[in-house]
């Protein structure tokens, strides 16, 4: 049956989720020293979707499969693939890949670090994971490995935050998305700043009090703890997520219990801000969304 054939619940990745992932794809291939050319369709994919300015989610919603085929670099088996990731949050192919790659390979995937000192870092440090790699940079174990300088370890600690960050938003996306039913018509893109403002103190209130599900975060948790408070529910039409940040500069600059992730959702529109405490200025004090500075 064709794709367009009656509508399915849709996940509301942007562009360059999708080409993020792709590129994934690509460089796990790669890595496993798949074809050439096979490697190139899923790069030159994500250079397609990324360049577009149409969403390629609407796309395949209002023209399907054979919507997504008229793209450039979009074949056939690419269209299917993206069917698959838009209808159920996954690819069965990436997380065959993430399965089938070993630690050093996986440590390639960052920039800054060659097979070499892939080896060295599973050898000497004994880890297997991209976000014990990450911890690894913060607590100063990496500095034994040799190889690994002040201007390496910092390309290396962005790399990982910029990647870990965009793979913990998407999976909270995913998993609320399971949850929920088809889309609704769409709405606003953004919440207004005061209703942002009053998640964060709800959030930081119930955390406070104990009264929010803790969840052991994969980064800067090496035992494994359940310390990480997060608070889900709808306001106002939109769906939020809020947690305090759990990132490597949020850890360097001790602000993990006053910076506050707040993803958001609202009829295919999705986001992500961070509220803070504002150190400077007029504003000294006062709770602000980031780069949105209007005081609570």
């Amino acid at each position: 049956m064709n794709s367009t054939a009656m509508p399915r619940k849709c996940f509301p990745f942007s562009n360059d989720e999708i080409a993020n992932i792709l590129e994934q794809i690509g460089d796990l291939l790669e890595i496993q020293g798949a074809n050439y050319y096979r490697v190139r369709a899923y790069r030159e994919a994500a250079q397609t979707i990324r360049s577009l300015k149409s969403s390629v989610v609407e796309v395949f919603q209002n023209e399907g499969t054979t919507g997504l085929e008229r793209l450039p670099h979009i074949g056939h088996r690419l269209s299917l693939s993206l069917e698959e990731l838009i209808h159920t949050g996954e690819l069965s192919l990436l997380n065959r890949l993430l399965e089938e790659v070993s630690p050093e390979d996986r440590f390639r995937t960052i920039p800054g670090i060659g097979p070499v000192l892939a080896r060295r870092i599973y050898q000497d440090l004994k880890i297997e994971t991209l976000e014990e790699l990450e911890l690894a940079a913060h607590t100063g174990k990496l500095d034994t490995v040799k190889g690994f300088g002040k201007g390496r370890i910092q390309l290396v600690g962005d790399a990982l935050e910029a990647m870990l960050n965009r793979s913990s938003s998407q999976r909270i996306r995913v998993k609320r998305w399971q949850s929920t039913h088809a889309l609704k018509r769409p709405g606003e893109l953004q919440p207004p700043i005061s209703l942002i403002l009053d998640i964060d103190a709800q959030y930081r209130r119930l955390a406070k009090a104990g009264q929010l599900q803790t969840i052991a975060p994969r980064r800067f948790n090496p035992q494994g703890k359940r310390w990480l408070p997060v608070m889900h529910l709808k306001r106002d039409g939109w769906w939020f997520s809020a947690l305090y940040s759990n990132t490597f500069r949020a850890h360097k600059l001790g602000k993990t219990h006053d910076w506050v992730i707040i993803y958001y959702e609202r009829e295919g529109h999705t986001g992500q801000c961070t509220v803070v405490t504002e150190t400077r200025g007029a504003l000294r004090g006062k709770r602000v969304v980031r780069g949105q500075e209007i005081a609570a």
